[in-house]
């Protein structure tokens, strides 16, 4: 794959997409700050992504994450009632999220997916898999029926 750099349209274009939410990472950076300061930060932002990428080193300090429990159902004194969320630097879900772009763009249009891989990808659904398999076997039954429909058939007039 060749790299081309991020652009500053490319960044800005992710930060404005963030959603806005009312939690921090470690960094305590809103997203909405985030957005607000997009045009003063972008350039800065855009750097560090590139430089990372053309070194191949990720800033040890946005590896971190802050995980947090939320509570899902039933009793509240039991830890498997409770599910974790990451809660991400925003420099990190930036530079993530503009990765992503750039990784499935270069996928799909060198068709790098195989036409039967239906987990992980955009309008596809593992349930889809379901569904093909289900036709596939109902067409295979109905094609076997038909061609025995035949054989008999083929077989009366012999007589």
């Amino acid at each position: 794959m060749v790299f081309t750099t991020f652009s500053t349209k490319e960044i800005t274009s992710v930060i404005k997409s963030l959603n806005t939410k009312n939690s921090h990472a470690y960094d305590e950076i809103y997203t909405k700050l985030l957005k607000i300061s997009a045009t003063y930060m972008c350039s800065s932002l855009t750097y560090i992504c590139n430089k990372s990428i053309w070194l191949g080193i990720f800033p040890d300090h946005l590896r971190f994450s802050i995980l947090k429990p939320m509570y899902n159902k039933g009793n509240r004194m039991n830890p498997t009632n409770y599910r974790h969320i990451s809660l991400l630097a925003s420099f990190l879900e930036v530079f993530e999220k503009t990765l992503y772009i750039r990784l499935t763009e270069h996928i799909y249009s060198n068709k790098l997916l195989e036409g039967n891989q239906f987990g992980l990808r955009k309008g596809i659904a593992s349930e889809d898999a379901i569904f093909k398999l289900a036709n596939e076997v109902s067409n295979l039954r109905h094609r076997g029926i038909t061609q025995k429909k035949e054989q008999n058939i083929h077989n009366m007039v012999k007589v």
